[in-house]
């Protein structure tokens, strides 16, 4: 493993991108972001992330199916679903299907970060993350 976490992030609204990625990169990892799924899978296909963070709900392709893929292609990667949407049936089909963790919007960077630092932890790395007191 590199010493950053590589995580790609996939959300269809760019607000989440463009606030997620500097909290995230602010604890040491190495952050893609893409709002369209179709370009995110090619990337996963090109390249083993330790976390992929997708929204549940987009056009195109939904994030139960980049979920699928993600395990199919890296099962070592750790999968984090998001949604607008707090539904726990989604909640459980994601974690039926191998997702490491589901958090539903609106939630805070600290709450992602939290998460990300898990993840890194069953990883078998850390991230530099102590939440705000």
């Amino acid at each position: 493993m590199a010493d950053k976490l590589s995580i790609l992030l996939l959300d269809d609204e760019p607000i989440v991108g463009r606030r997620l990625k500097p909290a995230l990169t602010k604890i040491g990892c190495d952050v893609e972001v893409f709002e369209n799924p179709v370009e995110a899978v090619a990337r996963i296909d090109e390249k083993e992330f330790d976390i992929v963070v997708t929204d549940i709900r987009m056009d195109e392709m939904d994030g139960i199916q980049v979920l699928e893929h993600v395990r199919k292609k890296w099962p070592r990667t750790k999968v984090i679903m998001i949604t607008g949407y707090a539904m726990m049936s989604l909640a459980r089909e994601a974690m039926e299907r191998g997702a490491f963790d589901f958090i539903a919007k609106p939630f805070k960077p600290d709450d992602l970060r939290q998460m990300i630092a898990n993840a890194a932890r069953e990883l078998g790395s850390t991230v530099d993350f102590t939440p705000a007191q």
